[in-house]
């Protein structure tokens, strides 16, 4: 195996079909941020990991009408969140008005991701957010 650190990428994938609640993708996220140490060492960093990722679900479901592709890859110094979906329109942050029950979800993706962008994919798009753990934190242990 290479000693190249760029060539050993953690990442897990789970489908969400429509009929899946965001608990689920929250649920299924905590226990790989188990793995990585975060749940204990930057909890913090894990509550914000666990709330994009229920708004980019959220986002798939209501607004794409589609199942979601969430993707989790660790490369050691980020925490990769894609969530892929079959729509061709890429989120924008919109103004919401103060009655407004929704519409705040890309703000929110914007205030506690450290960078994230979008993608478009031949068959929809990817909506990637990007968490770098605080400088205390370690990242998980390498295996042989």
């Amino acid at each position: 195996m290479s000693d190249d650190p760029s060539l050993r990428a953690v990442g897990w994938a789970r489908s969400l079909p429509l009929s899946s609640a965001p608990k689920a993708a929250r649920d299924w996220t905590r226990s790989h941020l188990a793995t990585l140490g975060w749940l204990g060492s930057d909890p913090d960093t894990a509550d914000a990991v666990l709330l994009t990722v229920s708004e980019l679900v959220t986002n798939a479901h209501r607004h794409a009408r589609s199942a979601a592709q969430l993707v989790l890859t660790w490369d050691h110094e980020c925490l990769h969140v894609t969530v892929h979906d079959d729509s061709p329109h890429l989120p924008e942050p919109r103004p919401a008005s103060e009655d407004a029950l929704g519409g705040r979800g890309m703000f929110l993706v914007d205030a506690l991701a450290d960078t994230w962008d979008t993608r478009p994919c031949p068959r929809g798009k990817d909506v990637t957010a990007c968490f770098r753990p605080h400088p205390h934190v370690p990242g998980p242990r390498s295996r042989p």
